[in-house]
């Protein structure tokens, strides 16, 4: 099989998704009495993990079987309309949009595994194989989660999300099949990659939106410019990765790639939603800077992970650097934590810690 090639069909595929998680993280921008109050993180994080798993579900389809014939091409248009169901149900008071959330994602998912049952009919071998498994097994969380409609309050989430829970087991749980006919790596690196990529561009696109320096604020200005930095920092070290010291020809069930890109991910937006928070300057000093400094974590220690398995063996990173790392992020927290800071300061720290992050690791 040659090398497979993003469309733009995918491409603007992405751009919805995107549209979903800006929708999503505009949860953490609630601050009331100087926090985010437990139940906005939550509610991030419940709207997070579906629209991931349904972009997920789709992409890495589109991996294994996808081609860009005509009757694909209706079956991706058609999912953007329940995309669009999904985006348009995101709020904060989630009871009222519940309904219509839930047919979103379920549409989503249905219409995935539909594909996968349907390729199996043309397909030999190891990847008739998974396509049989993923397209039966998925239902089984689609079933689930479909129950959710018959209970009310808390109990239909729990059910909700417990059919999502199982969703997202299945291919682990088979992950037997999997390997026996493994997406393909540079694919499945460049579809998360463009993901990321558009997801950097949004946190630039948020961060201005919200600082808008007027003539002569030279503060805004320069906050503005130290959380540029910041991201092409982060930019740099993702990208830099990717491109250079990641070893495409692996083959493994990709699973690495999948699940900790929900991290990745997840704390990027979070990290958005950090540098916004600290040029209001709404949110107190203590919970911001655990905010920030975990967001940050998460991501290192997700890209740590996702990367790792993926580099060149004479590219690895050993467990000086893991310290390295660790150690100049935890002296950071502890100096601001025993020092009050100025914002632009904790913003120009995090930028100093992914340049180094950037140069150990992408050299």
């Amino acid at each position: 099989m040659g090398e497979k090639k993003v469309t733009w069909l995918e491409l603007f595929y992405d751009l919805l998704f995107v549209a979903a998680v800006a929708k999503a993280t505009h949860a953490i921008l609630h601050v009331e009495e100087g926090y985010i109050h437990t139940e906005y993180l939550v509610k991030f994080v419940l709207m997070f993990i579906p629209i991931w798993w349904a972009w997920t579900g789709q992409t890495m389809f589109v991996n294994r079987f996808g081609e860009d014939s005509s009757y694909q091409r209706l079956f991706m248009i058609f999912q953007m309309v329940f995309v669009l169901t999904m985006i348009s149900s995101l709020s904060v008071d989630f009871d009222h949009y519940y309904l219509s959330f839930l047919i979103g994602y379920l549409g989503l998912r249905g219409l995935t595994a539909i594909q996968y049952l349907v390729v199996q009919n043309v397909e030999e071998g190891d990847v008739k194989r998974v396509a049989w498994y993923l397209g039966r097994t998925f239902w089984i969380g689609i079933a689930v989660s479909s129950l959710s409609l018959f209970f009310d309050s808390w109990i239909r989430y729990a059910v909700l999300y417990a059919g999502i829970a199982i969703d997202m087991l299945m291919p682990i749980a088979g992950r037997r099949y999997l390997v026996k006919g493994p997406p393909q790596t540079a694919h499945l690196l460049e579809r998360f990659g463009l993901l990321t990529l558009i997801l950097f561009g949004e946190t630039v696109v948020s961060t201005l939106a919200v600082m808008q320096p007027q003539k002569g604020d030279w503060n805004s200005i320069s906050f503005s410019v130290v959380s540029f930095i910041l991201i092409i920092a982060m930019w740099w070290q993702y990208f830099d990765n990717v491109e250079k010291k990641v070893n495409k020809e692996i083959q493994t069930a990709g699973q690495t790639i999948i699940y900790g890109h929900l991290f990745i991910l997840m704390s990027l937006s979070m990290i958005a939603a950090s540098i916004q928070l600290l040029f209001l300057q709404e949110v107190d000093y203590s919970f911001i800077l655990y905010f920030v400094f975990g967001s940050v974590f998460v991501y290192f220690v997700a890209t740590t992970l996702v990367f790792h398995q993926y580099r060149y063996e004479k590219d690895r990173l050993g467990y000086l650097h893991l310290g390295l790392f660790l150690g100049i992020l935890a002296a950071f927290f502890i100096i601001n934590l025993s020092v009050v800071t100025p914002n632009i300061m904790i913003i120009g720290e995090l930028a100093l810690f992914f340049i180094l992050y950037a140069a150990l690791t992408t050299r």
